[in-house]
């Protein structure tokens, strides 16, 4: 098992659930990000989603999408990304899910970047273009690499189709709440908690909830029916609003500090 494995199992002998944050390599700077991380550690960050910034990032809403366009002005590419990852395992043992898109791999070299991810001390991947019956390209070096391949499922997902992506997915699952692209609407936990359970019954899968999900009130509730949340968006859009703000890590610090009391 590994730290993704190992992190949600001690989780669950505490009766506590995972704050998964989701944040932009390079947005407003890599060596920003890089500080970010130590201190959402500190804060009680149990796993993080580095996304690598890509032009097109289709499943992306417009405050994750600028995101991305400014920390692809800054320079910031895949080899930066990985490197940054390896000098954080220096010190740090947080697990680590790269969160983006095929192409920026396929150009970098796919048996290379898992072969490159793994060294660096990344534990997981989760590319939102590559469905399971086109994963085989990537993971017939990720796997053996050792790399988690998170999956996604949706409201839309049919059980025929969720039977066909739990027979591969690792890690942890994925749950998207709501329908549309990120950070646009807020999931209704009645909703969430209905679909969770329809999961459960085909997995013993960790489940974590993302989408839509921004204060800590939210996190609770959602909380209670899975067995972890993700915030993107909302963490994004407080870095941009807070990006001239010598304070900014603090801030940052303090809102997942409190989303992560929640889920205690």
């Amino acid at each position: 098992m590994g730290r993704i494995g190992d992190k949600f199992e001690s989780l669950r002998a505490k009766n506590e659930k995972a704050l998964i944050v989701y944040l932009t390599a390079g947005d407003p700077s890599l060596a920003v990000t890089k500080e970010l991380i130590f201190e959402l550690e500190k804060a009680g960050v149990d796993i993080l989603e580095i996304g690598v910034p890509f032009s097109d990032p289709t499943a992306d809403g417009p405050v994750i999408q600028a995101a991305s366009q400014r920390a692809l002005k800054t320079g910031t590419t895949l080899a930066s990304v990985l490197k940054m990852v390896a000098d954080i395992r220096l010190s740090s043992q947080i697990p680590i899910v790269l969160f983006g898109y095929f192409n920026p791999i396929f150009a970098y070299g796919v048996e290379k970047f898992a072969r490159t991810a793994s060294e660096a001390g990344v534990d997981g991947v989760l590319v939102v273009d590559l469905p399971p019956e086109e994963a085989r390209e990537l993971r017939v070096y990720s796997d053996a690499a050792g790399l988690d391949f998170i999956s996604l499922v949706a409201p839309t997902s049919g059980k025929d189709r969720m039977k066909t992506i739990l027979k591969t997915a690792t890690g942890f699952l994925y749950y998207v709440s709501i329908t549309g692209v990120t950070g646009t609407a807020a999931p209704k936990v009645e909703d969430v908690a209905r679909e969770v359970g329809k999961i459960r019954k085909l997995t013993k899968m960790p489940i974590a909830v993302g989408f839509g999900i921004s204060n800590a009130k939210q996190a609770k509730a959602i909380g209670a029916v899975a067995d972890g949340i993700v915030i993107g968006s909302a963490v994004v859009k407080l870095i941009d609003e807070n990006r001239n703000n010598s304070e900014l890590v603090k801030v940052i610090s303090n809102y997942t500090r409190e989303i992560k009391e929640a889920l205690r």
